[in-house]
């Protein structure tokens, strides 16, 4: 039987009251004290752990004090800073454009808004939303990987591509809790809901999951 708009969203409220009692702790797992620092920091996590980026980031932070600095930085130089971080030509190109725009477009501020976020080179969806629930307290639904994977595990979503699945889960999931819902649901995909063998047999919310014991 399939289920109706209203009863998903129900649903998705035990999910969330579930998983608050099991991940109470569940936040941003990335390192940083400024919009500025996460978004960097965020750029760097692209196919990459943020306990890694959280050992890089240090440096970073410490040697580069403000957004002109980096806009000022060198490229080589800055590659070979976050080389361990994967993808470091791209990752550092787009630090340094994205620290150059926000210097000559921005008045040296990181935007608060989604739509110029995204204007920033290699800035999309899922990094603008990081930055916004997590330095603005502006609620955004970040999807990456895991919120790929257990949405739709959950039947929340059939979709594939992260931008769909984040308009699908809008309506689903109340604004003032799009931020918090991804980090219970990445938190909860880090703990529990791996890719190759979820624990089904020990998941809080197995029974809210049409997939449990089935993957």
């Amino acid at each position: 039987m399939r289920e109706s708009k209203e009863k998903k969203k129900i649903r998705v409220q035990a999910i969330v009251k579930r998983l608050r009692r099991a991940h109470p702790d569940a936040k941003c797992a990335l390192t940083f004290s400024d919009p500025w620092q996460l978004l960097v920091a965020t750029i760097l996590s692209a196919q990459c752990t943020d306990k890694r980026v959280n050992r890089v980031t240090p440096h970073l932070f410490k040697r580069y004090k403000a957004i002109k600095d980096y806009a000022e930085a060198d490229l080589k130089v800055l590659e070979t800073e976050i080389r361990s971080t994967g993808f470091y030509r791209h990752k550092a190109k787009n630090i340094l454009g994205s620290a150059k725009r926000i210097t000559e477009e921005f008045g040296g501020r990181v935007p608060q808004k989604l739509e110029e976020l995204v204007t920033l080179p290699g800035i999309g969806r899922k990094t603008a939303n990081v930055v916004l629930g997590n330095a603005f307290g502006v609620p955004g639904l970040t999807v990456d990987t895991h919120m790929i994977r257990l949405n739709r595990r959950l039947g929340l979503t059939k979709n594939t591509d992260a931008v769909k699945i984040e308009f699908d889960l809008m309506p689903l999931v109340p604004n003032n809790e799009w931020t918090d819902y991804s980090h219970l649901i990445i938190h909860h995909g880090r703990a529990r809901c791996n890719a190759r063998k979820p624990d089904c047999a020990g998941c809080e919310i197995k029974d809210l999951c049409p997939s449990a014991g089935k993957v």
